[in-house]
């Protein structure tokens, strides 16, 4: 019989085979039980750690389940300035995390993660353990030490100025917290979520969401201990035009800049000293300088009159004009200019209570057809439209809009009142657009300029798919008091790759039928500007998304005529309407060629309005593919 050599201990040993050269019966016997025995191991090897790794997986769900449970209890502890509960609600998040991130830390795990084609699911739930316990340990943890040391109060001014120091003091953990939950996004903004599985993109999906909004605020708070005390002047004295800005003469980012004063704040204490309207700053000649673009949307007014330097949407724009234009005629050095409505004003005595009229030349003008106690519910209408009736001189409405605005100042320097209230309504003013500011400090105005209250119409702060619609007086009066409008988005469908979005405009003239006669020619025109007396003529100015393209205007069903430009290479659409008493009328733009598949946004000019009565839901159509016809 021949014989070969098979593997025995270690050792060489003879394998009988018959003279076939099969094996015998014996031997394969003792083969298959050598096979079944390693494929037992094998089977309990395997089947060892699918047990060990999915125990891993319960944990890992149940431990970021706890903690996504105590966020809830966590937000409460913070709107009651709850600061110690704060501090144990983040002690406890830790375990939870921390227990997490260990169980996605296992050798078994952190293996099952090299694997072919399921090991990514490895990884990422690791990711997503080890950015939570990081956000909590690096980012929270932080953040609560903080906010025990912040008080509403110490945020607001008051006699002795805002305190500051509890700010600069907060800076370095804001910054800190700001950097570890933006690496945190940033890691799990980089896992491709559409190649795992939906048991754990959808976490995934989760959890970018929830890190977006937490850094979103996270820098902005560090971005505000950065500039804020500088900007409040806790090192030196710091000087703002204000401009005081009247939405019954609408103008794009809000209101005419009728009335102007010089805001002053030294160490945090502010103080609203001259006084000034724009029709006494008088023309521009030569205008100040503007770029071409909005040269030859808004014409050479933007530079050439106070009165329009916010024609333009764009606020850096309109408030570096302002600046240029204030300081050439006065000579006066200024630090930035600061941009608010009497909407927002009324946010401000809703938090600091009525204030009292003190000026004896204030109560001369307002006479007994005016209040001499403001709150937030008579400040609008009293400044935007029973003003007008009660005084005749329009250089004393100007007096009285900015005596009142410095009465309301006075109150607000003074901390009277709910001082987280008013850390509120002023938030809420800057949300709306109703208070922007403005820096002549560059680096300063880097940083306001990534936020909603810097006012830009491009750049960090603008979504890549936002929509604009603004409004400019076309009367040359106080007519827009008495006009009603909406925006809304509408998502047309569209045969290809690209978005078409319809925004279409509403407006609607509220004046008396007989407006003409019943209201002051002040507030009408008077017909003055070729706009019959009671009409209501307004420019209405639409941007579209960067690379988009403006296809058709139509008015009221009918395809009209409309001026097409761009602004920081964004389409602009203009349409002029004019509107009798009781009229409305309904302005239809449409975009076509949109890249961006991000969700639209719409901004639109702060009016008397609340922005939320303005600005509607959008409206999204189904659209049906079309369907392939054989050729």
């Amino acid at each position: 019989m021949a014989e070969s050599s098979t593997v025995d201990g270690g050792k060489l040993s003879p394998v009988r085979r018959t003279r076939t050269g099969r094996t015998s019966p014996k031997q394969l016997r003792r083969r298959v039980l050598v096979g079944a025995l390693w494929l037992s191991l094998v089977s309990v090897s395997v089947g060892g750690s699918a047990i060990w790794l999915g125990l891993k997986a319960s944990e890992i769900k149940t431990e970021l389940n706890a903690a996504t449970q105590l966020l809830p209890e966590l937000k409460d502890d913070i709107v009651r300035s709850d600061a110690a509960a704060a501090t144990t609600r983040v002690e406890q998040l830790q375990v939870h995390t921390a227990a997490a991130r260990g169980a996605a830390s296992d050798p078994l795990w952190t293996l099952a993660g090299t694997l072919p084609w399921i090991g990514a699911n490895f990884q990422t739930a690791n990711e997503i353990a080890t950015s939570a316990d990081d956000v909590v340990r690096l980012g929270a943890m932080p953040l609560v030490s903080v906010f025990q040391s912040l008080d509403w109060k110490t945020l607001a001014p008051n006699n002795e100025g805002i305190n500051l120091d509890p700010l600069t003091t907060a800076k370095p953990k804001l910054v800190s917290s700001a950097h570890a939950v933006r690496q945190s996004s940033d890691r799990l903004n980089a896992i491709d979520a559409e190649k795992l599985l939906p048991q754990v993109s959808g976490p995934l999906v989760q959890a970018r969401e929830q890190l977006e909004s937490l850094r979103d605020g996270l820098d902005a708070a560090a971005d505000a201990a950065s500039i804020a005390p500088d900007m409040m002047a806790a090192q030196g004295t710091r000087h703002y035009l204000l401009l005081i800005q009247n939405n019954a003469e609408v103008r794009a980012t809000g209101g005419i800049p009728g009335a102007l004063a010089v805001l002053t704040i030294d160490n945090g204490k502010l103080t609203l000293g001259s006084q000034t309207s724009a029709t006494e700053l008088g023309s521009f000649t030569p205008p100040v300088a503007v770029d071409s673009d909005q040269q030859q949307i808004y014409s050479a007014r933007l530079g050439k009159y106070m009165q329009d330097v916010n024609l333009t949407p764009d606020f850096p724009t309109a408030a570096s004009t302002a600046h240029a234009m204030w300081e050439k005629k006065t000579g006066d050095r200024l630090d930035g200019v600061i941009s608010i409505d009497p909407v927002a004003l009324g946010y401000i005595l809703d938090a600091t209570g009525p204030v009292e009229l003190t000026d004896p030349a204030l109560k001369v003008l307002a006479g007994s057809a005016l209040p001499t106690k403001l709150t937030g519910k008579n400040v609008v209408p009293t400044l935007l439209s029973k003003v007008y009736a009660t005084i005749a001189q329009p250089q004393l409405q100007d007096a009285y809009f900015a005596g009142v605005a410095k009465e309301i100042f006075g109150a607000l320097s003074t901390g009277k009142g709910d001082s987280k209230a008013l850390v509120g309504g002023l938030t809420r003013g800057a949300d709306e657009r109703r208070i922007m500011v403005w820096s002549a400090n560059s680096e300063e105005q880097s940083v306001i300029a990534d936020y909603p209250l810097g006012g830009s119409i491009s750049g960090a702060a603008v979504s890549p798919a936002q929509f604009g619609v603004y409004f400019n007086d076309g009367t040359g009066a106080k007519m827009d008091y008495y006009v009603k409008r909406t925006a809304q988005l509408v998502d047309e469908c569209t045969n290809d790759e690209y978005s078409q979005i319809k925004v279409r405009v509403t407006s609607t003239n509220t004046a008396p039928l007989d407006a003409a006669t019943s209201l002051p020619a002040y507030v009408t025109g008077g017909g003055a500007y070729g706009v019959p007396a009671g009409t209501v003529q307004s420019n209405i100015v639409v941007y579209g998304p960067v690379q988009a393209l403006i296809e058709t205007a139509v008015q009221d069903g009918k395809k009209i005529l409309f001026g097409a430009q761009r602004h920081s290479g964004r389409p602009v659409g203009t349409v002029t309407t004019s509107l009798a008493p009781g009229q409305s009328s309904t302005v239809e733009l449409t975009f076509g060629k949109i890249v961006q598949h991000t969700e639209p946004k719409l901004v639109v000019t702060p009016t008397v309005q609340a922005v939320k009565d303005v600005v509607l839901p959008a409206i999204s159509k189904e659209c049906v593919a079309p369907t392939k016809t054989a050729g």
